[in-house]
């Protein structure tokens, strides 16, 4: 009660203590919620590529010391024949398909999309990876083996070229060609950060992409996705493709292999470290600023010792114990920190409503970091505090009413 009164009483100090300690704990919780959202975006942006699926490229999505980029340059592109020889060879192939793309304008009357991502396939892409058709519908197998010439736009280049009109039905060009659109993707939104952004995508048939995009050319931007079936894991297939694919390419023991075998675990290891190396340096921000507040809890707790130095002696005199005095100081400490981290919590929670308002971000504050908020505001009210607190509680009571007269 004593420490609850002084608190109340002495409005002024209590602002300054929990504006040091507001700020602090706001620092320090916003830099782990958005590093929280960060992270879990990513995550789930690497899980929605598919723990049973691989990626057959050019480039490796991580680098170990035997590989120089001067070398890998040099290696063929992903081409059809490694396609074919995958699909007749393979036992552990649940279903794969072969992609080609390259950035190309898309028009509709005046309406035009620059740079748009062309991507030609072939048959099976949605057995393969994850994605929601909109409106209309995808490809149909007589229109993959006749190269049809129809598309299905990313929502994204759909709202550019047509704006509020229907898509569905309408002809537009690309590259040149003209081509029927026949379904558009469902939008991915603004709710994280995606490593594939199909709202700015166009999928056409190989057949017909074959006619602009240039499959012979070792610098097109091609691949295979490749999932394995139900009972083989993805390091089993990851094995069978590049055996399959060094033999396609005629390739000796000795000699490098000259085409990377992707997964979505390369990617979640190296976030890994770079999330642990993210975290750390979070801590350090959050460190100082909490530092700051700490001092400040400890100069103002110094401070009301000292205004209440004749109430202590008069404690005393009645019998007080020095736990008794302790106590009360460090109560008021750590109530004073305690109630300025619910406030720093409370302005991040603030924050996150109008982040998430504007930018569909679908930022949080969660549980974890709330109870660190506390957590962390109680031990610093508690550092802060026990000094100003055991000074209080070694007064001589008669110096203590001495000094007050």
């Amino acid at each position: 009660m004593f420490a609850i009164s002084a608190v109340i009483t002495n409005k002024l100090r209590t602002f300054l203590s929990l504006f040091g300690i507001t700020i602090g704990i706001f620092c320090i919780i916003s830099v782990f919620t958005v590093l929280d959202w960060l992270e879990k975006s990513i995550r789930d942006s690497i899980n929605s590529m598919g723990n049973n699926v691989v990626y057959v490229q050019k480039f490796p999505w991580s680098f170990d010391g035997n590989l120089a980029w001067w070398d890998i340059i040099k290696w063929p592109t992903i081409s059809l024949e490694d396609y074919r020889a995958i699909m007749t060879r393979s036992a552990k192939v649940e279903a794969a398909s072969f992609l080609a793309a390259r950035g190309d304008r898309i028009k509709y009357k005046s309406n035009v999309a620059n740079d748009a991502v062309i991507a030609a396939v072939t048959d099976n892409l949605e057995k393969v990876v994850s994605f929601e058709i909109g409106k209309g519908r995808y490809f149909s197998p007589f229109e993959y083996a006749s190269g049809s010439n129809v598309a299905v736009l990313g929502a994204d280049i759909a709202e550019r070229l047509f704006e509020n009109a229907d898509p569905l039905g309408k002809t537009i060009t690309i590259a040149g060609h003209k081509a029927t659109i026949i379904g558009v993707l469902k939008k991915e939104g603004e709710g994280g950060i995606s490593l594939s952004n199909t709202d700015e995508i166009t999928l056409i048939p190989l057949k017909f992409g074959s006619n602009f995009i240039n499959l012979k050319n070792r610098f097109v931007d091609s691949q295979m996705m490749i999932k394995a079936k139900p009972d083989v894991s993805v390091q089993e297939l990851s094995d069978e493709v590049t055996m399959i694919l060094r033999s396609a390419r005629r390739l000796k023991p000795v000699e490098t292999t000259n085409f990377s075998v992707n997964t979505a675990t390369m990617l979640s290891q190296g976030f890994d470290a770079v999330f642990r190396g993210i975290n750390i340096g979070g801590w350090i921000i959050g460190c100082f600023a909490i530092l700051v507040g700490g001092f400040g809890i400890a100069n103002i707790m110094f401070v009301s010792v000292r205004e209440r130095t004749n109430i202590i002696g008069i404690q005393k005199a009645l019998g007080a114990k020095r736990s008794f005095i302790l106590q009360q100081f460090l109560t008021e400490s750590v109530l004073l920190s305690i109630t300025g981290g619910f406030l720093g919590l409370f302005l991040i929670f603030i924050g996150t409503l109008i982040v998430n308002y504007f930018f569909d971000l679908k930022m949080f504050l969660t549980v974890g970091n709330i109870f660190l908020a506390l957590f962390i505001s109680g031990i610093i009210g508690i550092i802060a505090g026990y000094a100003p607190a055991n000074a209080a509680a070694r007064m001589n009571p008669v110096d203590a009413m001495g000094f007050s007269f």
